[in-house]
């Protein structure tokens, strides 16, 4: 098969409404939640689940790979495969890259259909914040998160460094704030709208985004206080919340999607990169800067002009604004149907999120024809890449 032919291209992207942590789906587990989005994935392309092993125009599918942050252990991407109904032969892993991990799952399933170890890949990642399980260190300390790097080294907590973030980049508080109202208000306009409807597999009773708000003005976020740092400028308001949600990607070779007959996304550049620990909410900078104004090297040209879709996960306002600025990228552009500010953060999701959200502007909408997905993530890491429509 041509390298041509191994080029990796996403057919179909799903995800759940986004839940807030203890909320409607706050009795649903990792792989609960993720088992009806890869079923989805496979009746999107002609390919429902009957309970033989899966397939994809003919091609098995070769693994799943979801993105997992806090779950229970025990390779929920395998779980979640045999809950689907995927059958016993098609394996499954999971990947842990922080926030990131949704993202890095299908850039490792893109990298094995490229390499010819498969045609066919579910990827993509969930969160339970909601059924995460406590965890004690010995001697009976609370577990809250896991170290992003050495202590020596600095590692701070993601509120706080998102302050320190801002204030280096000079990021006001009245800018964050007015970023934050119009993720909210794209947010509330979009469901409103039927925007997201294409892209919804209602679980557990849930059928809608739960966290968007109408009437978060500029005005109102401003009363918020700091929510991090005495002196800060991040709020609960122009921040991300602590959420529940799966997505997830069927990615499949050029040859498999001409077969299918069905538009797609065609991966045509992907950087991970990492930064400081300390300024860990910049790690995304030098990924989007590779992806967007380094060169690509399969093909020995400089990269394109700016993407017509930008999503990056807002994990606090100030943060974003900073990876914004320094990688080149109109505000007014990122997140056009609202961010994680609005939608929320299920973390080992989020990454698979912004590509589902690419999906559904330039493939499903046709508004536009390329795409950026980038987002930071523990311990000073960003990952990026850079997406075409191909018909």
């Amino acid at each position: 098969m041509s390298t041509a032919d191994r080029a990796p291209v996403v057919v179909a992207a799903r995800r759940t409404p986004i839940g807030t942590a203890g909320g409607a789906l706050r009795g649903a587990t990792v792989d609960e939640l993720a088992a009806p989005v890869l079923r989805a994935l496979l009746a999107d392309v002609g390919h429902p689940v009957d309970g033989s092993p899966a397939r994809v125009a003919g091609v098995p599918v070769a693994d799943v790979l979801l993105g997992n942050v806090f779950g229970p252990g025990g390779n929920p991407a395998r779980v979640a495969a045999l809950r689907a109904g995927l059958g016993e032969q098609v394996p499954g892993m999971t990947v842990d890259r922080q926030c990131a991990s949704g993202l890095a799952a299908i850039l490792a399933a893109a990298t094995a259909v490229r390499a010819g170890d498969g045609e066919a890949y579910l990827a993509g990642g969930v969160e339970s914040a909601s059924t995460a399980p406590h965890r004690h260190w010995p001697g009976g300390d609370r577990y809250t998160r896991a170290p992003f790097a050495p202590a020596e080294l600095g590692d701070p907590d993601m509120g706080p460094a998102a302050d320190v973030v801002a204030a280096k980049a000079g990021i006001s508080r009245q800018r964050q704030d007015a970023f934050a109202a119009r993720s909210h208000s794209r947010a509330v306009r979009a469901q409103a709208d039927g925007t997201f409807d294409a892209e919804l597999v209602p679980v557990a009773g849930l059928g809608a985004d739960q966290r968007p708000r109408p009437g978060f003005t500029p005005e109102r976020l401003a009363r918020f206080r700091p929510a991090f740092t005495p002196d800060g400028t991040a709020t609960a308001a122009n921040s991300c919340g602590v959420n529940d949600g799966a997505a997830a990607v069927l990615v499949v070779s050029e040859r498999v999607r001409r077969a299918l007959g069905v538009p797609g996304l065609a991966l045509a550049a992907a950087a991970t990169r990492g930064c400081d620990p300390n300024l860990l909410g910049l790690g995304a900078v030098p990924a989007m800067t590779e992806v967007l104004h380094g060169v690509d090297t399969r093909s020995a040209s400089a990269a394109p002009g700016p993407p017509d879709t930008v999503e990056f996960t807002e994990a606090f306002a100030g943060q974003a604004l900073a990876c914004l600025d320094a990688a080149g990228v109109d505000e007014h552009t990122a997140s056009p149907d609202g961010g994680a500010i609005a939608l929320g953060h299920p973390w080992g999701a989020s990454g698979a999120v912004l590509v589902v959200r690419l999906f559904s502007h330039l493939v499903r909408a046709r508004r536009g024809r390329t795409g950026l997905s980038a987002l930071s993530s523990g311990g000073g890491l960003g990952v990026a890449a850079r997406w075409e429509v191909v018909s």
